[in-house]
């Protein structure tokens, strides 16, 4: 029986999905897809490296014959102008004969915005638009480019248990474990771009890559922000604002105090995760420098608590930020 629930759990099924098409799918949106018949999965897909074939592409070649009467349930609605590349989803959605398509988020690219599910329901096929948290979530780069003008940024803050980052004389590694460490080169893996500050750079030398097997491949592009130079291969920018003209949907920030300070100051951050290690350091350097708050009614009090989860002795923590 179909129900709004069950179609919830097969979005999140393909929200999944689409996980693993980020960042190799740049430019194009990670998105998933998975087609259902009479309650078993008949074909999966999510978005190709450098974004083709896309996921209703894929999940429907898998299906074959079985796609015909078939329920499609995509994360973001099925694109409906021609490329190059390949069909529109739409249309190869119609000419495969699916019954329905459960879609997670409406796109907002002017190609597609609406034409996907008009293309589809004068085809006759039931569309349903649940507008899911999940596959906005799986989303996220894609659609803050469209309304923000700029990438979804993460920061990442490793601290003790009193806020500090480094030890008053400077001294940071290692603040976390193994576990807490190796975690944080899965979450650059996701990223298309990774930034420190100058001070960092300078002083750290950091290799801003993935050292997980299998995953090097995932190293994001290296930025550095500072009003000085950098390496070959080494992006610079000179204010958080430059972020904007980044060649990336995903940007993750390892952030120093000053850095810290200077994207929230700007209202630039989408996701906060902190890492905790159960250690007092006492007179350290503090995670964020000041920022010019007098009054606490003007705090940052829009973090909604997402995820929290034990990385061997030391705690994670990812908030995001509200509307």
């Amino acid at each position: 029986m179909i129900t709004q629930a069950s179609d919830e759990r097969w979005l999140d099924a393909a929200a999944r999905l689409a996980t693993r098409a980020r960042p190799a799918s740049f430019p194009n949106p990670g998105v998933g897809c998975v087609l259902v018949n009479d309650g078993l999965v008949v074909g999966r897909g999510w978005t190709a490296p450098d974004g083709r074939p896309h996921a209703e592409a894929i999940a429907l070649e898998q299906a074959g014959n079985k796609a015909r009467g078939a329920t499609a349930y995509v994360t973001l609605e099925p694109c409906a102008h021609q490329s190059p590349r390949g069909p529109a989803c739409s249309a190869l959605l119609v000419e495969a004969g699916v019954a329905r398509v459960v879609v997670g988020a409406m796109d907002p690219d002017t190609r597609t915005a609406g034409k996907g599910i008009e293309r589809l329901r004068n085809a006759g096929i039931d569309v349903q638009s649940l507008s899911s948290d999940a596959a906005r979530e799986s989303l996220s780069g894609y659609l803050t480019r469209a309304e923000r003008r700029r990438p979804h940024v993460t920061m990442k803050i490793a601290m003790s248990l009193d806020g500090c980052i480094a030890t008053a004389e400077g001294e940071s590694q290692w603040i976390t474990g193994e576990a807490a460490r190796g975690h944080v080169h899965s979450r650059r893996a996701l990223a298309d771009a990774i930034l420190v500050g100058g001070g960092t750079w300078r002083s750290d030398k950091p290799a801003l890559d993935v050292r997980l097997p299998g995953l090097e491949d995932r190293s994001p592009q290296r930025i550095v922000l500072t009003r000085g130079v950098a390496p070959d291969g080494i992006k610079v920018i000179n204010t958080p604002e430059q972020i904007a003209g980044l060649e990336a949907l995903y940007l993750y920030i390892e952030a120093g105090a000053d850095i810290a300070a200077s994207f929230l100051e700007s209202d630039l951050v989408d996701r906060l995760e902190i890492y905790r290690a159960p250690i007092v350091i006492g007179g350290g350097r503090n995670a964020v420098a000041h920022f010019g708050l007098e009054q606490l009614s003007a705090a940052h009090d829009r973090w909604q608590l997402e995820e929290r989860r034990q990385l061997g002795s030391d705690s994670f923590e990812a908030y995001s930020r509200l509307a």
